[in-house]
């Protein structure tokens, strides 16, 4: 015979209504206090609610699906812990799947959505395509989109302005003195690297621009492998110094410090280098990396909330909200002045 405590046991020990006691463990529906109340009373009895039975009873399975290209980039480790923050105290539990960076891949995670294993997707594709696009549209739940802006088809998004972001980083670097100054982007054929070169060809083509452009190098990935490849191509290719080199994201910077090491450049007296999402990574390397902040963990805490908003309210209409971007200045851009 099983001595599990039931959601009855714990109303009775807290003192309140059976309604109330599950409105209160399912962190809607019920006053902060209530809450305490209801939860101290679980605690004591070491309540755990029965998943299954749940599920059934409502016709959800309390599953939301974080669908990204590479589950090992900082960017989304970061996304998912405050995604999980966002949906873990109303009941969900933070299924994470990789996709690739190809568009199929992305596809293949939609048509997977008619199994109804998940209640909702956020998803964060780095290519989207006109079929991509069709099967978000006929999805039978909710779906979120971080990066690209779906907005126009009817879809919850959460954005960001790379673009200005890589405009802040140039400017920056301008203003410590650099003048000879070079990308290094990821494919282009990509959100992340369309918005972002589009970004550094306006920022390097203002009239304000006090400097010279040595144009962009484009790695087969946003990985630190291809920023070593791409980089070393790159110093190659320049005649004369480089003064700094623009990551597109923090990945590649952090290939750019080593392929500078091991050609006996020093950060950043010799080179420049800035990146781009703020990663843990990039604030712990030597030297620390100055990077554009997007917001990541505000990104996935929005998207969660818009989900749960979507999951409450079928109808109500799109929400796009818009996360600017923020320069955090570190070692690798500033000269020292010792």
């Amino acid at each position: 015979m099983s001595n599990r405590a039931t959601l009855h046991e714990v109303a009775r020990l807290a003192g309140v209504s059976l309604a109330s006691t599950s409105r209160a463990l399912h962190g809607s529906g019920a006053s902060p206090a209530m809450i305490e109340k209801v939860q101290t009373a679980a605690d004591e009895l070491g309540y755990r609610p029965n998943a299954a039975g749940r599920s059934l009873r409502m016709k959800r399975t309390f599953q939301i699906e974080f669908a990204v290209a590479d589950i090992g980039n900082p960017v989304y480790v970061e996304m998912m812990t405050a995604i999980h923050a966002v949906l873990a105290p109303h009941g969900y539990r933070t299924v994470v799947s990789s996709m690739g960076d190809q568009a199929d891949s992305a596809i293949s995670v939609l048509r997977a959505l008619d199994d109804g294993h998940v209640d909702g997707v956020i998803i964060s594709p780095l290519r989207v395509n006109d079929e991509f696009v069709e099967l978000v549209r006929s999805a039978e739940v909710p779906i979120v989109a971080i990066g690209r802006s779906l907005l126009d088809h009817g879809i919850d998004s959460v954005s960001t302005d790379s673009a200005m972001g890589i405009g802040i980083a140039v400017a920056h670097l301008t203003q410590q003195g650099r003048r000879r100054i070079a990308f290094l982007n990821g494919p282009t054929d990509t959100t992340p690297g369309e918005h972002r070169q589009r970004g550094f060809d306006a920022a390097v083509s203002d009239p304000s621009f006090a400097g010279e452009s040595l144009g962009t190098e484009v790695a087969d990935d946003f990985t630190v492998s291809a920023g070593v490849r791409a980089a070393h191509h790159l110093l190659d290719r320049i005649d004369g110094p480089v003064d700094a080199i623009v990551a597109a994201n923090d990945l590649l910077a952090i290939g750019v410090l080593r392929a500078a090491r091991e050609r006996g450049l020093s950060v950043p007296d010799d080179l420049a280098v800035t990146g781009m999402d703020d990663t843990e990574i990039g604030r712990a390397v030597l030297p620390s990396l100055t990077s554009v902040s997007l917001g990541t963990a505000e990104r996935g805490r929005v998207a969660a909330e818009l989900m749960l908003a979507r999951l409450s309210e079928s109808q109500q209409a799109p929400q796009l909200s818009t996360i600017g971007p923020e320069l955090m200045v570190r070692e690798s851009s500033v000269r020292s002045t010792r």
